[in-house]
This record gives C-alpha cells, structure tokens and sequence, in this order.
C-alpha cells in the first residue's frame, strides 16, 4: 500500500504497478474517456487508470489527486512517445515543470540539484495540488482547482510534441475555459443555486484569468482554431457540459450550446451527447461526496471536511502524538480539563502555545504552523482526549 503524504510514495507507485510489462495507450480518445471515467476531468477522483488496483484507505482528498495527477502525466507521456520508463518520465516531467514554473509556483526554490529525480517530483506534485495560498481558499475551491489540473497534461502533452510549452498556452488556455463557463451559464434559461458559486469557485483557482476581464460574447470569438489536438478540444466539450449541469432536465439551448461548440471543433455529436450522459451520471452517483455540490453552507462544508481530515491525520500520527503528550503533563491536564470544563483565556493560550511546539515535532501535523491552520486547533483539541490513557481521565475524574 503505498502512502501519497510519504517520502519516496512515487518510486512505489512504479514498483507496484509494474507498468514495464504493458503496452502504453495508443488511442487518445480512449485514454481520455478512461481518464474521465476516474473522476479526474470532474476534479473529484474516485478510481485510477492502473494497470493493478490500490488500496486508498484512508486517504485524504489530496492524496488522491497526487496519485491522479501522476498516473495520467504518466500514461500521456506513453501515449505522445510511446516509451513505459519510468525515469525517462520522471526526468521529462520535472523539466516540464521547470519550463512551465507557473504564477506563485515556487518549486524551484524546493528542489535539490544532488535530490533523486522521483523525490524531486513528489515535491513539484505536492506543490502543484496545493495551487491556492492557505487552507481555507483550497478548501472553498477544491472541485474546480482540481478539475483545472487537467491542464497540466494538456500542457505537457504540447511540451512532449514541440519539446517546449508553446507561448502563452497555458494563459489561452484558462482564458478560453473561463470564457466557454461565462457563455455556458449565459445560455442558462433556469438558474441555479451553484450558477454564481461556480464563478466564485473558478475564480480562486484560475492562475492567469479574471472572470471580470472576459468580455466574450459569442462562440465566434473565442479563437479556438488554436486548439488542434483531440484530448483539448474533448476536454473543452466536457468544461462546457460541467457548468451547463443542473439537477433539472438539459434545455433545448443549452444541449444547442454544446453541439455548436463541437461543431466548431470538429468534435463529432456522439461524443457530446456521450459528454452530457457521463457528467450526469457521474455527478449524480458522487453527488453527495463532491465538495461544489455540498455548500448550502460553505462554513459548515469547510468545518466538515477539516474535521476528516484532522481526524486522518491524528489517526496516522496516533503513537507520536500519544508520547509527545505524555511528556508534557501540564499540557495533558489542561486537555483533559477542557472536555469537562471551558477553559479560561490564558489556559487557552497555553494549549494553543505548547500543542503548536508539538506539532513542530511532527511533520504530518506541520499543517497547522500553516497560514489557517490556527482554525484547526480547536478541531484538534477535540479528539485529543480521546487518544489519552483511560488512566489519567479516571484519576482527573477523581480529583
């Protein structure tokens, strides 16, 4: 079982599949529906195109889309040259991204010239899947940050055929997503609920494009003749179809929109009529698990998924917490105080104080010296009690 937070994850990844003994994609239609079929055009991925399964117990949403993001870098540098290496790869990626070294993306400070190549990329992959600046901002846009990933194997598929990341691709590329969503949701005759909350989404996690600088209004001027490979234009189709989806039935005009966008990219129609089928299903089945569908209430949302992912990582780091804790007794007694009564302003600052030096003892737990983190803690201090020794709440009862 390989673990995506932990060092030399991506070496273990290639050992466990084994991809040496099987023939690389050939099709990119058939790469690209395998690929949509993980959820990972959707930004919520729910299975890999590997040739072996993998066991994702208890991971985080994070975990995931490093592995995701990964695996289809990998099978589009197989299907561009059909070689299987994985270090050839490895060593093409991170040049990749040493070219492309987008807005904010400071990788380059992180890596090490003397560093194994595979280390080097766990890295640009951390860094690349945490695209927003704290927690809370990638919390807020988490579907849509990660169905923009697909970007990068767009782009990495042009770096592989030109042997550079054409001018400008990137920035007309998110541009051209963010026009095709404003005239999307122009078409909308019903409105929905997620309409303006799709805009709010895109705009924390687009790089380059602001949705108030996009003045297209019609097809016709979007310059799409730019995009000419079959993996840009599919995606585009599929982008359209995600801000086009609505509970309801699909509108004449609406499913007009989308035939007119393919025509113009000569993109066949049971492609889209295979496009708006597949997003439906997909979004109904995994509707429920899908951040951008659950933010009635967007507090709640971010407070429901910290406490999961506090929860993992206190789970995983149970042992160290546990001996870290128990070294620090005035620490543990203030914890314990605090499920039977609330503490006053000092004693919360304290805890706060001691438990903070203890998650610098612990890289995992490094998540709450972060930016946001501090609105963690008192998630935190939650579940702390219950990893304490029955013991000492029995003699605190006592007391």
């Amino acid at each position: 079982m390989i673990n995506p937070s932990a060092h030399g994850w991506i070496d273990k990844f290639f050992a466990e599949q084994k991809y040496l003994q099987f023939p690389v994609a050939d099709n990119p239609l058939e790469f690209y529906k395998n690929t949509r079929n993980t959820g990972f055009i959707y930004g919520h991925v729910v299975s890999f195109d590997t040739p072996q399964p993998i066991d994702t117990k208890g991971w985080i949403s994070e975990e995931f889309s490093k592995v995701a993001l990964l695996n289809t870098l990998y099978r589009v540098y197989g299907l561009v040259t059909h070689d299987t290496d994985p270090k050839n790869f490895i060593a093409k990626v991170i040049a990749f991204y040493k070219e492309m070294h987008p807005k904010g993306f400071n990788l380059l400070d992180k890596m090490l010239p003397e560093s194994i190549p595979s280390h080097n990329l766990e890295k640009i992959i951390a860094e690349r899947i945490q695209t927003n600046e704290d927690i809370i901002s990638k919390n807020f846009s988490h579907i849509l940050t990660n169905a923009l990933l697909f970007m990068d194997v767009l782009a990495f598929q042009q770096y592989l055929m030109n042997h550079s990341i054409p001018d400008n691709y990137l920035k007309k590329l998110e541009e051209t997503i963010v026009s095709i969503i404003s005239l999307a949701l122009k078409t909308k005759l019903k409105k929905s609920k997620y309409d303006d909350l799709l805009i709010k989404l895109f705009e924390a996690s687009v790089r380059y494009t602001k949705f108030s600088k996009v003045n297209v209004q019609d097809m016709e001027a979007l310059g799409l003749d730019i995009f000419t490979k079959q993996l840009e234009k599919l995606y585009l189709i599929d982008m359209a179809g995600m801000a086009l989806w609505s509970d309801m039935e699909m509108e004449s005009n609406e499913a007009y929109f989308l035939y007119e966008l393919a025509k113009i990219m000569d993109v066949p129609d049971n492609f889209v009529a295979e496009s708006i089928v597949s997003t439906d299903d997909f979004i109904n089945k995994y509707k429920k698990q899908i951040p951008y569908f659950n933010y009635s209430n967007p507090v709640r949302h971010f407070y429901d998924q910290a406490t999961q992912n506090v929860k993992i990582l206190i789970t995983r780091n149970k042992t160290r917490l546990v001996k870290e804790l128990s070294n620090n007794g005035d620490l543990m007694l203030l914890l314990t105080q605090s499920t039977h009564r609330s503490l006053d302003a000092k004693e919360k600052k304290k805890v706060k104080k001691q438990l903070l030096e203890i998650c610098k003892t612990i890289p995992s737990l490094t998540i709450f010296l972060l930016p946001g983190g501090s609105l963690l803690l008192p998630i935190l201090i939650k579940f702390i009690p219950q990893l304490l020794p029955s013991t000492f709440n029995e003699n605190l009862d006592e007391e």
